[in-house]
C-alpha cells in the first residue's frame, strides 16, 4: 500500500474513528492518571479472581409477615414493637416487616393477643429495605476506594423477599470486609446516669456531617461529627439532666458502634460550659492511639457517614483469593489470550494464505479488544467471566471478519467498487442480524444480579456494538483498499 492510499485510508471516517477510539482507550488505560507501579496493567479494574480479595454472605435477622386483623393496625404495631423491642415497618395493608430474627411460634401469642392472626411467614426484608441496604453498603463499599464491588441480594427458591446479600471485595482482606461490611454499623450514644447505667441520647442518623480522621497534639486519632438541631437539643438535654455539666467525672460521655464502646471519656470544662449556654452540634470521638487508634477511626469515620443498615445482618459464609493465586490467574488468563489470537490468526492465514489479509483482520480483532478493555476499565472490574467474555469476543470478531472477506472475494476474484459494496452491504446485513441475536440473548443476563454472568453478558454486549458501529465498517474500508491493490 502506498503513502497516497495509506493516507487516504486514515482520512475515511471509518478507519479514523477506529484509531481515535484506540487511542482513546489507551490514554484511559495508562494515562488518566497515569499509574506507573501497576505497569502493564495500568487503570484496568481486576476483579475478585484475579486481584484477590474476600467475600461475604449476609443473612438479614428480619422476617416478612402477612397478616389478618379486625382490629386496629396500629395496636398490632404498637404490640410488636413493645414485645420485641424492634423496628416494625408496614409494608402495606397485609403485610409487616419485622427487623429481627423472630420465630414464627413467637409472634402468634402477640397476634393472637392483638385480634390477628398470621397467614404467612418468610425470613427476609421488603424491596424498600433490600434497596436501602445496598446503598448504604455501597456507600460504604466506595469509602474503601472500591469502584465496583459486586453487591447482589439473594432471594430463596420459593420466597419473594430477599434474605441474603452477597458482596465482592477485590483487593480487601478479610478482617477489613468483616470489620466495614460484615456489621450493622449502629452508632448510639449514651450517658453514665448512677454507677455503670447508661441512658440513651440519639443514634447515628442524628447526625449530618462527619469530618476526616485526625491525630491531636497528644497522639489520639479522633473523628469530629455535626448533629442535627434535634440532635444538639436532645444532647444537652441529657447533659444537663444526668449531673454530667455539674459533675462530668461521675457521668461519662460513651459512644458505642455495633454494641462496642469506641469512646468513654467525661466532658472537658469547656464542653460543659457550652453546653450550659445552648445546644452545641459539633463532637468527636477519640479512637486510641498509634495505627490502631487510626484504623478504628477510619472505620468509625465510614459507618458514620454511609449510616447504619436498617436491619442486623449476621455472616453467614465468607471467604477469600489470596493475592498470589490472583496473580497466578492473571498470568494464566494473559497466555491463554495470547494463545487464543495466535491460534485465530494461524487458522486464518491456512485459509486465505494471504498475510495481507491476516495482518489486517487481527489488528482490527486486536483493537477491538483494547477499545473494550478501555471502556470496561471505566464501567466493570475485570474476572475470569468478563475475561471469558474478551476471549469470545476474539472467536466472534474474527467469524464476522471471515464472512466480509469471503463475500467480497467470492470465486477468489476481486470485484469492482460497486459490485464490493454490494457483497460488504450483503455481508453486513448477514452479521448485523447475528449481533442483534447475541445482544438480546445476552441483555436479560446483564440486567440480572447475577454476579458471574453479568459481567460476561456486558463484555459481550459491549463487544457486538463496537464490532458492528466501529470495527466492522473500518475493517470493511481497510481490506477493499488492500483487494484494490
Amino acid at each position: 500500500m502506498n503513502k497516497e492510499t495509506f493516507t487516504n485510508l486514515v482520512k475515511d471516517w471509518r478507519v479514523a474513528l477506529l484509531l481515535l477510539l484506540v487511542i482513546g482507550s489507551l490514554v484511559g488505560i495508562y494515562l488518566a492518571p497515569p499509574n506507573p507501579e501497576r505497569g502493564l496493567e495500568g487503570n484496568l479494574q481486576f476483579g475478585l479472581d484475579l486481584e484477590g480479595g474476600s467475600w461475604l454472605q449476609l443473612e438479614f435477622q428480619s422476617v416478612v409477615v402477612a397478616y389478618s386483623t379486625d382490629g386496629s393496625v396500629g395496636d398490632l404495631i404498637e404490640n410488636l414493637r413493645k414485645e420485641l423491642e424492634t423496628e416494625i415497618v408496614r409494608i402495606d395493608e397485609n403485610h409487616l416487616e419485622i427487623r429481627k430474627n423472630v420465630l414464627r411460634a413467637d409472634l402468634e401469642p402477640i397476634f393472637a393477643g392483638s385480634g390477628a392472626s398470621i397467614i404467612t411467614y418468610q425470613k427476609g426484608v421488603s424491596s424498600f429495605t433490600a434497596d436501602e441496604v445496598k446503598r448504604i453498603l455501597s456507600d460504604k463499599v466506595n469509602a474503601l476506594g472500591m469502584q465496583d464491588a459486586r453487591i447482589n441480594l439473594l432471594t430463596p427458591t420459593g420466597s419473594e423477599y430477599p434474605q441474603y446479600v452477597r458482596i465482592e471485595l477485590a483487593g480487601v482482606d478479610m478482617a477489613t470486609a468483616q470489620e466495614i461490611i460484615g456489621t450493622q454499623g449502629l452508632f448510639e450514644i449514651r450517658i453514665q446516669t448512677t454507677g455503670n447505667e447508661t441512658e440513651h441520647v440519639l443514634y447515628g442518623d442524628q447526625i449530618t456531617s462527619v469530618g476526616v480522621p485526625q491525630r491531636d497534639t497528644d497522639g489520639q486519632w479522633g473523628v469530629g461529627f455535626s448533629l442535627t438541631d434535634a440532635g444538639a437539643e436532645a444532647f444537652r438535654t441529657a447533659a444537663i439532666e444526668s449531673g454530667a455539666v455539674d459533675n462530668p467525672n461521675a457521668h461519662h460521655l460513651v459512644m458505642i458502634l455495633d454494641d462496642e464502646t469506641v469512646y468513654s471519656a467525661p466532658l472537658s470544662r469547656e464542653l460543659a460550659g457550652q453546653i450550659r449556654s445552648g445546644p452545641v452540634s459539633s463532637l468527636s470521638a477519640s479512637t486510641g492511639t498509634g495505627d490502631a487508634g487510626r484504623e478504628a477511626a477510619m472505620t468509625l469515620q465510614i459507618h458514620l457517614r454511609a449510616g447504619a443498615l436498617p436491619v442486623q445482618v449476621d455472616i453467614v459464609g465468607s471467604g477469600s483469593v489470596p493475592a498470589a493465586l490472583g496473580e497466578q490467574f492473571k498470568i494464566t488468563v494473559l497466555l491463554a489470550g495470547i494463545i487464543a489470537l495466535l491460534t485465530v490468526g494461524v487458522i486464518v492465514y491456512y485459509r486465505y494464505r494471504e498475510p495481507s489479509i491476516v495482518l489486517p483482520m487481527l489488528a482490527v480483532n486486536f483493537a477491538e479488544i483494547i477499545i473494550l478493555l478501555g471502556i470496561s476499565r471505566f464501567i466493570i472490574q475485570l474476572d475470569l467471566a468478563t475475561i471469558a467474555g474478551l476471549i469470545a469476543v476474539v472467536g466472534t470478531g474474527i467469524d464476522q471478519l471471515i464472512i466480509i472477506t469471503d463475500e467480497v472475494l467470492h470465486e477468489g476474484r476481486v470485484p469492482s467498487p460497486n459490485l464490493y459494496m454490494k457483497r460488504y452491504g450483503r455481508a453486513f446485513r448477514i452479521i448485523a442480524v447475528a449481533a442483534a441475536t447475541v445482544f438480546i440473548a445476552m441483555l436479560p443476563l446483564a440486567l440480572m444480579d447475577l454476579s458471574t454472568l453479568r459481567g460476561f453478558a456486558i463484555v459481550t454486549i459491549l463487544g457486538v456494538l463496537i464490532g458492528i458501529l466501529v470495527t466492522r465498517p473500518a475493517y470493511g474500508k481497510i481490506i477493499m483498499a488492500i483487494l484494490s491493490k
